[in-house]
C-alpha cells in the first residue's frame, strides 16, 4: 500500500430544502391520498419515531428545488476562499431518486456548478449509493488521480410522497368496488422518507486546524444473490418474487398501479434487513481483525426507530460489543434520507460533538432494496 495515498475527508456539508415538517404537516405538504387522510400513518410514525423530515416542495405544492440543485448547494458549500471550486476533479453522486432517467445525476448536478473539466459518476439504487459514490471519490484520491474529489448523497423523495400520484390507483379500486384505501406497502415509505443532500470534499492530506477525517477503509457488499427485492420504486413484484419492469407495463398501468411510488415488502424487511446487515459486520469485523473496543462512535443508518433495539439484539446474539452509549443517528430530526443518511450523520457528529484526534468511527449503512450494506472506517485526524 506504500504507492497509495492516504484519503482525508477534509470538509462535511448538508443541505435540506425549505423548513423541516412535523408529523402533523404532511398531508399538507404531500397531498391526501384519495382526498382522504391515511388510516396508516399515526401506525407509523409511533413506530418510526421521526419528528421532522424535509419537502422540496412549498406549500403550495411547488417544487423548489430539483435534486441536482440539493446536491449543488451540498457542493458549493464544501469551498470558499482558501480552497475554490475550480480545483474540484472529481464528483461522484448517489441517489435513489434522480430528477429523470437520463442525464444522470452527476451530470445534472455538474450542469449547476461553475467548473469545468470534471471526471463525473452517477451510483444507481437505494441508501448504499452514496457510499458507492464515495468509494468512487476515495480511489480516485488514493490512486492520485485527482488531488481533490467529492462524493455527494442525496435524495428527493417528495417527488413520489405526493398524494395525487395515487390518485388513479384509488379511482380505479373504487370502480372495481374494491376497498379504496392505499396499500400497506406503498404508504409505508410515505411517513418516512425526507429530502435533502450531503458532500465530502476528500483530499490526500488534512486540512490544518480542522477536524479531518482519515478513511482507513471501505467495505461494500451485496445479498442479492441469496435474497428477492425487498423495495422497489418502477416495478411491480409477482407472487414468486420475480420483477415486472414499468418498460414491459402498459402506460395506464403505471398509474393504475402507482408504480412510480417506493413500495417496500414489510415481511421481508423485518425478517432480513438486520440479521443479514450484523452478519456482514461480523465478517467484515473478522476480515479486518477489527477490535470493536476501539470504535469511539457508531452511526448506524436506521430507516425507522424499529430497528433500533432489533440492532441491539442481533448485535449481542452475534457477540459483537457495542454499546449504545457510542450510537449516534439523527434519524428523528432530519427523517430518512437515504443515500445522503451517512453524510448527514457524520455532518451531526462533527458539528454537536467535540471529537478528538485519534477517535474512530464506524458508519454503517444498510440498503433494503435487495439487501447491501456498506462500512466506512474513519479516524478522527
Amino acid at each position: 500500500m506504500s504507492n497509495f495515498n492516504n484519503v482525508y475527508i477534509t470538509r462535511v456539508s448538508t443541505f435540506f430544502p425549505n423548513n423541516p415538517i412535523g408529523n402533523n404537516q404532511i398531508e399538507e405538504i404531500l397531498g391526501y391520498a384519495g382526498n382522504k387522510p391515511s388510516r396508516s400513518k399515526n401506525i407509523i410514525l409511533r413506530s418510526n419515531g421521526i419528528k421532522n423530515r424535509f419537502y422540496s416542495l412549498n406549500e403550495e405544492g411547488k417544487f423548489i428545488y430539483s435534486n441536482a440543485q440539493l446536491v449543488a448547494n451540498a457542493v458549493n458549500n464544501l469551498f470558499d476562499d482558501t480552497l475554490t471550486i475550480d480545483k474540484l476533479r472529481v464528483l461522484a453522486c448517489g441517489t435513489s431518486s434522480p430528477d429523470m432517467l437520463l442525464p444522470s445525476l452527476a451530470s445534472m448536478v455538474h450542469g449547476e456548478l461553475k467548473v469545468g473539466g470534471l471526471d463525473i459518476i452517477s451510483t444507481a439504487g437505494a441508501c448504499c449509493t452514496g457510499m458507492q459514490a464515495l468509494k468512487y471519490a476515495y480511489y480516485s484520491v488514493l490512486t492520485g488521480e485527482s488531488a481533490v474529489s467529492v462524493a455527494t448523497g442525496s435524495e428527493r423523495v417528495s417527488q413520489y410522497l405526493q398524494g395525487s400520484k395515487f390518485d388513479a390507483e384509488i379511482d380505479s379500486l373504487r370502480q372495481l368496488e374494491e376497498n379504496p384505501i392505499l396499500a400497506f406497502e406503498k404508504d409505508f415509505l410515505r411517513w418516512m422518507l425526507s429530502d435533502g443532500a450531503g458532500a465530502f470534499l476528500l483530499r490526500g492530506q488534512p486540512e490544518p486546524d480542522k477536524i479531518n477525517f482519515r478513511i482507513e477503509w471501505i467495505e461494500i457488499g451485496s445479498f442479492a444473490n441469496e435474497l428477492e427485492t425487498c423495495m422497489y420504486l418502477g416495478a411491480e413484484k409477482g407472487s414468486n418474487g420475480e420483477m415486472l419492469s414499468f418498460g414491459e407495463m402498459k402506460p395506464e398501468e403505471w398509474m393504475t398501479k402507482s408504480v412510480f411510488s417506493y413500495k417496500q415488502d414489510i415481511r421481508m424487511l423485518g425478517e432480513n434487513v438486520v440479521p443479514v446487515g450484523i452478519r456482514f459486520l461480523k465478517n467484515i469485523i473478522d476480515k479486518k481483525s477489527l477490535d470493536v473496543n476501539e470504535i469511539d462512535y457508531f452511526l448506524p443508518h436506521l430507516s425507522s426507530m424499529f430497528f433500533w433495539n432489533k440492532i441491539v439484539e442481533e448485535l449481542k446474539n452475534m457477540e459483537i460489543d457495542i454499546p449504545e452509549s457510542k450510537w449516534y443517528i439523527n434519524l428523528p430530526q432530519v427523517g430518512n434520507i437515504g443515500a445522503a443518511s451517512a453524510y448527514a450523520m457524520l455532518e451531526g457528529l462533527n458539528r454537536e460533538i467535540k471529537l478528538e484526534t485519534g477517535q474512530k468511527v464506524l458508519l454503517f449503512v444498510p440498503e433494503s432494496a435487495r439487501f447491501s450494506y456498506s462500512l466506512v472506517y474513519l479516524t478522527v485526524v
